[in-house]
């Protein structure tokens, strides 16, 4: 009997209508953190400013207003770039019933294509006298193909009166949202002030350090270098505690997701007016003219930090600068208060800054076995600078150093030149650092086929130098059975040529490679 009690209350219950959920908005965060990591793909490529590859992890703290009983909850203006399933709420009395990305953005486009089929105003302004006239229309197709309106007067195209006029709506439909949202359901069992914490991966952003280096006439160089945040979506991040994580975390490839593109309001015009009053075989359809698109976003502003000249040096005086922390095998960077990193803007913030380091300048050239033919004359060819650094504190380095580029500079007189550019890998305390920014015009080399045999080719190599002051000059030569007549030093595992080239001076390698059977 009992059992059968049961089973009616139950079907009873099932049958009752669901309890009404309250809605509760949740408009700006209380407080947010963004860590960001590197596109993993990216190499040494410089980071897509359109779409960054890399992504970040977001957590937000709000507070919110529970009311008893079931309610959602709408996390509105998270980032663009948002991964739903990454996303983890914290603090709600009951947890979490389900998640939605709220992915339909208020615009014109959504505008016209949540009112098909429904009234809507159009008011129209004289030219000549300004008189301002309303009139009511039901919206019948849009919005990519052009906009049709049905009025008191027929069909007509929206944009092509010949009359200044645009579209009023009785309000904003329930499921638009000015901004990025994220709902999801809860539970609570009475009215109460929660605090929660929102965490998730977010793509969209990315980093990279930005050197810049200037050389001394005493073989030393300055390095500065900045933190270059880019964060490519629409939503800005204020007040954010900021942090970037150098190194290559594990990430999946597949897990990458394209930006969404936003819906494009297009217009199209009847040949002649409304089309009551076209004829039945009329003309082609006339395309408007598209409306002047908007100017890109302004510059970032110039990074905050006094640059003062002295003599031939340039010294940075930073007013704020990252702070470096270990995370395992990884490095993290936090910067010290919080900033805000605007809607597809770049935020730079001082990282390093490290005086008078150590380092040596050689000139490099290269060698490709038996590619010289003896029978053509050769030309001198540049040899390329090489600036080397050992990352010691010893050199007036000795700090772990993230992948970026590096811009090189050097004083004549009062004004910086600049030298060049290089990539720079990750590179740890104890590791050498080479940086190559470009070519000598002053310090060439020339490798001449001499006449050989079946089993044996040879070769002079010879290097001049048309500097005031002598040059080290490396030539690897990547064969493991070669006789020369200087000796070799292996360098990272590659027999090489190593000479001091004197001042104005000239210096000379015969080379015999055996040939292989």
């Amino acid at each position: 009997m009992l059992a059968r009690i049961a089973l009616a209350l139950a079907a009873l219950l099932a049958a009752l209508p669901a309890a009404a959920q309250t809605l509760v908005v949740s408009d700006t965060p209380d407080a947010v953190a963004v860590t960001v990591y590197r596109d993993p793909n990216r190499g040494e490529g410089a980071i897509r400013r359109s779409w960054p590859g890399g992504y970040a992890l977001v957590t937000e703290t709000r507070t919110l207003q529970l009311p008893a009983g079931a309610s959602v909850i709408r996390f509105v203006g998270v980032s663009e770039g948002m991964m739903p399933e990454t996303a983890i709420v914290t603090g709600l009395p009951r947890g979490v019933g389900e998640k939605n990305r709220d992915a339909r953005l208020l615009g014109p486009a959504t505008l016209v294509d949540a009112y098909l089929k429904r009234r809507v105003t159009v008011r129209r302004t004289d030219r000549a006298t300004g008189k301002v006239s309303e009139s009511e229309a039901v919206i019948q197709a849009g919005p990519t193909g052009g906009v049709l309106l049905t009025t008191d007067e027929g069909i007509e195209a929206l944009g092509c009166s010949g009359l200044p006029e645009k579209l009023a709506y009785p309000g904003v439909p329930a499921d638009l949202a000015a901004r990025p949202t994220l709902s999801v359901t809860t539970d609570s069992p009475r009215a109460q002030t929660v605090t929660v914490q929102l965490s998730y991966l977010a793509q969209g952003l990315d980093w990279s350090a930005t050197y810049v280096a200037q050389l001394g006439a005493d073989d030393t160089l300055d390095l500065f270098g900045w933190m270059t945040v880019v964060n490519g979506g629409s939503q800005a991040f204020a007040e954010a505690r900021t942090s970037a994580v150098a190194g290559q975390p594990n990430k999946e490839k597949a897990a990458r997701l394209p930006r969404a593109a936003a819906a494009a309001l297009r217009l199209q015009c009847w040949p002649m007016g409304r089309t009551s009053d076209a004829p039945a075989k009329g003309g082609e359809v006339r395309q408007m003219v598209s409306p002047v698109p908007p100017p890109p976003p302004p510059a970032p502003p110039a990074p905050s930090v006094d640059i003062v000249v002295t003599g031939s040096r340039v010294a940075f005086a930073p007013v704020m600068m990252a702070a470096q922390e270990d995370l395992g095998d990884l490095k993290l960077y936090r910067i010290p208060e919080p900033v805000s990193v605007a809607a597809r803007a770049t935020k730079q913030v001082a990282l390093l800054h490290r005086e008078r380091v150590q380092m040596a300048r050689i000139y490099a050239g290269t060698f490709q076995p038996f590619a010289h033919d003896p029978d053509r004359d050769a030309e001198s060819g540049p040899a390329e600078i090489v600036l080397r650094v050992e990352n010691r504190i010893e050199a007036g380095l000795g700090l772990p150093l993230p992948a970026g580029s590096v811009a090189l500079f050097a004083a004549r007189g009062e004004q910086p030149v600049l030298l060049g550019e290089s990539a720079l890998k990750d590179r740890a305390i104890g590791d050498e650092i080479e940086l190559r920014p470009g070519d000598s015009s002053e310090v060439r080399y020339t490798i001449v086929g001499k006449p050989g045999s079946k089993r044996r080719a040879n070769y002079r190599v010879e290097v001049t130098n048309a500097l005031a002051n002598p040059v080290t000059f490396e030539l690897p030569i990547p064969y493991r059975d070669a006789k020369a007549g200087a000796p070799l030093v292996s360098y990272k595992g590659v027999p090489t040529w190593r000479v001091t080239v004197p001042a104005n001076g000239t210096a000379s390698l015969d080379l015999t490679l055996k040939r292989e059977r």
